[in-house]
């Protein structure tokens, strides 16, 4: 492992670095930046977000790594949140799409739910009933596929003290839409 800033970069090789560096770098620029999650911001600060970069080739090994990654969060609360990248496995958004009914199994059968939720980021995040370019979708787009560990009593907390959380998704949007074609 090795600290990077005010990140925990878990990284092997240079270009494993790199992926986790250009990850990093949307969550301060895009993610925070933009605000488009409020509650990530503290988190980055603070140096509670573990980037770890996942090696594995296929779903079976990605699922591995997702249960080592929750197991852990679980034991290991200076993390707050995990971002689990995964640049070699489920490029195709519509098999990325259906990898995350295994998550849900995988939360279940770790008896995680709960206890952790997983959002989920795609560089072709496409939402039901949306074009490719319409907004909404960049809400959710990243440099790599990345299976976002959350723990659950931590974001009910926020969301108590957030006002109207609801409307966050509706504020993303249309701050998105105002931004020009290059931005």
């Amino acid at each position: 492992m090795k600290k990077t800033g005010d990140v925990q970069i878990v990284a092997v090789r240079q270009e494993s670095e790199e992926q986790l560096n250009r990850v990093r770098d949307w969550v301060e620029r895009i993610v925070v930046g933009w605000n488009l999650c409020p509650f990530a911001r503290k988190e980055m600060v603070n140096d509670r977000i573990c980037y770890q970069l996942s090696e594995a080739r296929s779903e079976e090994e990605l699922l591995t790594e997702l249960a080592l990654g929750l197991e852990r969060l679980e034991r290991d609360e200076r993390w707050e949140t995990t971002l689990l990248v995964h640049p070699y496995v489920l490029q195709d958004f519509d098999d990325y799409n259906q990898f995350l009914s295994l998550v849900d199994a995988l939360l279940e059968q770790m008896d995680l739910l709960g206890v952790f939720q997983v959002a989920s980021f795609h560089p072709d995040y496409r939402f039901e009933g949306t074009s490719p370019e319409d907004a909404e979708n960049y809400t959710n787009r990243s440099p790599y596929p990345i299976l976002h560990l959350i723990r659950e009593e931590s974001m009910a907390r926020v969301l108590e003290s957030y006002p109207e959380p609801e409307k966050i998704p509706e504020r993303n949007i249309e701050y998105l839409r105002n931004l020009s074609e290059d931005e």
